[in-house]
């Protein structure tokens, strides 16, 4: 085992492992990161476990040489879980743990204990390093833009998988509200969001919604209140972001000027191909009467009034179909693309495709 000086490096190696990884960056910065998270013994443990959970008496095989008994270590799991580094299930009497990624994982479950200087520091990771090295790498995210309820015609067909209503409907209980730890984080700095007041803007669903209800994060909440507040956020002008997958485990309510993910995805030239998305907005330039409201309410700048007429850049555009209730000429709509993006099967299969696709371009590098 390394010296405690090395153990953050040996657990940022070992995280970098996963589905979504934990690069290095020439800063450090990811090294902060852990020192916030981990102590150097939680570091020690964490690298006993896998992204795959795994049952407690398989990890304490390997990692009895600690000098812990079986009790003594399934208590400083329950600890690092309790704190928000791993995850943790059960199955019957059966206790399972597994290593959480930083996004969508430890970050997030850092909801109640946030300090300035651990925001500052993942926002620098974020943009030094996560986003372009690991977020974008595989070409599969965790997440998925689908079309506001609001931006559909009642003449568009409309697969399951991109209707918010029929997600909700069937998407199994229990249903937690949380506070956005993104817009959280901004109100710590200083800088609150530009486009909504709404906090309590984060669900969970099934297990997901029972770690976050565990360990106070969330709160149980039914499915009629989840389609309210996301309808208010519909029209705040957020955009809708479940899980990537038939089942997803969260729906983010996503704005350019707090989520991560969305301000540093615009920051790079072409956007658009890192989301998946099976819509597209486009302008009838006989009816636009160039007010701007479309080119306001766009949280990825790819909607822009020159010579009175409004244009939209299909390199940037989501899909997220935010445009197009304001409209007051009705020259802006969504149109399904062509190919149609089909997502995984469950969370678990995007994170297996993620990881093959990694894979797949490591060798690829290789050769």
């Amino acid at each position: 085992m390394a010296e405690k000086s090395d153990i953050y490096r040996e657990l940022q190696k070992h995280l970098d492992k996963m589905p979504v990884g934990y690069p290095a960056t020439e800063s450090g910065v990811e090294l902060r990161i852990l020192k916030h998270l981990f102590s150097p013994k939680q570091a020690e443990l964490a690298l006993y476990l896998k992204y795959q959970p795994q049952p407690l008496e398989k990890i304490y095989r390997k990692a009895k040489k600690l000098g812990f008994n079986i009790e003594e270590f399934g208590k400083k799991l329950d600890e690092m879980y309790q704190k928000g580094l791993i995850n943790y299930g059960k199955s019957g009497e059966e206790k399972f743990y597994a290593n959480a990624p930083l996004a969508i994982g430890m970050y997030e479950y850092q909801l109640n204990s946030l300090t300035e200087d651990f925001v500052k520091d993942i926002y620098q990771y974020f943009e030094e390093s996560f986003i372009s090295e690991e977020w974008n790498k595989s070409g599969i995210p965790q997440l998925r833009t689908i079309p506001i309820e609001q931006s559909l015609t009642p003449e568009q067909t409309v697969s399951t998988y991109d209707d918010l209503r029929t997600i909700i409907e069937n998407i199994g209980e229990p249903i937690s509200l949380a506070e956005c730890i993104c817009r959280k984080a901004k109100d710590l700095i200083g800088e609150p969001c530009k486009k909504t007041d709404l906090r309590e803007i984060c669900f969970s669903f099934r297990r997901a919604a029972e770690a976050y209800i565990e360990r106070g994060f969330g709160k149980k909440i039914s499915k009629e209140e989840a389609l309210n507040l996301l309808e208010k956020a519909e029209e705040d002008g957020l955009v809708i972001q479940p899980g990537n997958s038939m089942r997803p485990m969260c729906i983010c309510c996503c704005c350019n000027c707090c989520c991560e993910i969305l301000v540093n995805q615009n920051k790079l030239p072409e956007p658009a191909q890192f989301f998946a998305t099976n819509y597209l907005a486009e302008v009838d330039e006989d009816l636009c009467i160039g007010c701007g409201t479309c080119e306001e309410r766009c949280n990825m700048d790819a909607v822009h009034v020159e010579d009175a007429i409004a244009h939209v850049d299909k390199t940037r555009c989501i899909g997220c179909g935010v445009c197009v209730p304001t409209c007051t000429s009705e020259a802006i709509k969504l149109y399904k693309k062509e190919e149609n993006l089909i997502p995984p099967e469950n969370t678990a299969a995007t994170y297996t495709g993620i990881m093959d696709k990694k894979a797949e371009l490591a060798r690829a590098e290789k050769s």
